[in-house]
């Protein structure tokens, strides 16, 4: 659905906002694009969307040129900005409806109303834009962005100052675009959202696309993973069959921590439960502890 090849974007001082950038984003799946403040995720977006121009390098949205077909693209996108770029004393149906007939779409009731429904909004239709809270405000730049029917919709940082239910609500509405063959693509600094919704993640750092990757195997591949055994007595050997991981025993030889690394053969509980068996020492607790997406992230931009 979006092909991206060879992208820079450089601006005065020879500073590379983007640096040679390749990524293909599939048809209905939600892709997340994480990065720190300043790694180009915004300018990525900015030019997909054709808000910001390339230096040079290819963008193709359905198969159409962003530059020589810029009318034809921008009609296949929604954008949801950062910013609040809102009328504060208009009304909300009036706003979604204006968004719609920018791209010359006809006026469509039953559509707009189902965008509004779905947001929680069409109680709302009338009410001016400055009555509304930062979350409601939120939701009326994602039924602006849907008012046209895009085939992709970006979100940069679509959660950002809502509070736990509406990020939860969002999720769902995601998904929900997803299952309807909608691609969703978003930058986010709350990890769980990615861990959440994304089919893939790509990182980027400093300008660069450092990694994409389909998010299990990310976790499989970077993760790191954690079984604790407490005791009901006193251990001081560990098995030789658990030597081969990165395992210890506690200070006060309660405890066995056996630890599965990144890169490393996963580890197999049931065997080494089989093997715990034979020391026949009683068992109070089993724990296991893996990394989360968050841990992946910052091991990788470090």
């Amino acid at each position: 659905m979006i092909s991206v090849k060879n992208l820079n974007k450089i601006y005065p001082d020879n500073f590379y906002a983007l640096s040679n950038i390749s990524l293909d984003i599939k048809q209905g799946e939600v892709f997340a694009l994480l990065g720190p403040n300043g790694a180009g995720k915004t300018t990525l977006i900015s030019s997909v969307c054709g808000l910001t121009k390339q230096t040079s390098g290819e963008i193709k949205v359905s198969n159409f040129d962003t530059i020589k077909d810029y009318k034809k693209t921008r009609s296949l996108i929604g954008l949801v900005p950062q910013e609040f770029p809102l009328e504060n004393y208009e009304s909300v149906l009036n706003t979604v409806n204006f968004s719609r007939g920018l791209f010359g779409k006809k006026p469509d009731e039953n559509h707009v109303k189902k965008v509004l429904q779905s947001l929680k909004l069409w109680d709302k239709k009338d009410s001016p834009i400055i009555t509304l809270s930062g979350g409601m405000k939120r939701r009326v730049l994602i039924a602006k962005a849907l008012s046209h029917n895009p085939k992709i919709l970006f979100l940069d940082e679509p959660t950002s100052g809502v509070d736990i239910q509406l990020r939860k609500e969002m999720w769902e509405m995601i998904l929900n675009l997803k299952r309807s063959g909608v691609t969703v693509i978003l930058t986010t600094h709350y990890i769980k959202e990615a861990e959440t919704i994304a089919d893939r993640i790509g990182i980027l750092n400093k300008g660069e696309l450092i990694l994409v990757e389909n998010k299990e195997n990310l976790i499989n591949k970077f993760g790191e993973k954690t079984i604790i055994i407490e005791f009901g007595k006193k251990i001081y050997k560990i098995p030789k069959q658990i030597r081969a991981f990165d395992s210890f025993i506690t200070d006060d030889n309660l405890c066995l921590v056996i630890k599965k690394l990144k890169n490393q053969k996963d580890v197999n509980i049931t065997n080494i439960m089989k093997v715990i068996s034979e020391l026949e020492i009683p068992i109070i607790d089993i724990k296991t502890e893996e990394s989360s997406l968050e841990d992946i992230f910052l091991d990788i931009i470090n």
